[in-house]
């Protein structure tokens, strides 16, 4: 696991950063196809991320990035979403907020919810100034708990090289 400083505040369990959030898709949300829009989405996935960014760090915390979302299945009208969001990763200041998105589809309520979407956002931990602040460890508590860890911290560093190769390209 990642190292934090002695000065950082006592690390919480991933459990701790758990948050669901629920919302009936109406007419308002659809696009010019007549399934839900997917900006609709990204906010409901930023809204609940953000909700658990801020359970786990006590506080303030803003999007920093979005580093991945996927739409794996449209969504309709009358589908009630669930969006489930959870800390993976924490650095000095910074998360990685891990959410899956699932359907219950209003003509088949009696199906298992089906998948839609899926999201990796960074959020960063700030006070009242807007400064970064320190957030605390995220304590991994399941295998899977692990995985995530394991996986945030590879998407981190694809991030880094990215931004390091797109700097060196453009210096050169």
């Amino acid at each position: 696991m990642n190292e934090h400083p002695s000065t950082s505040p006592a690390g919480k369990p991933t459990s701790y950063s758990r948050v669901t959030l629920s919302r009936i898709m109406t007419a308002v949300d659809v696009n010019l196809y007549g399934t839900v829009h997917g900006g609709v989405l990204m906010k409901f996935v930023d809204d609940v991320a953000g909700a658990a960014a801020a359970r786990h760090s006590g506080g303030t915390a803003v999007t920093a990035a979005i580093d991945e979302i996927v739409f794996s299945e449209p969504v309709r009208v009358g589908d009630l979403l669930h969006a489930h969001a959870q800390v993976n990763w924490t650095g000095h200041s910074s998360m990685e907020v891990g959410v899956r998105v699932v359907a219950e589809r209003w003509d088949s309520a009696e199906d298992e919810p089906l998948r839609v979407a899926t999201a990796y956002l960074v959020f960063v931990s700030v006070d009242v100034g807007g400064a970064p602040r320190p957030v605390r460890p995220v304590l991994p508590e399941t295998a899977e708990d692990e995985r995530r860890f394991r996986e945030a911290e590879i998407r981190r560093a694809h991030r880094l090289a990215r931004r390091r190769a797109i700097q060196a390209h453009r210096a050169g």
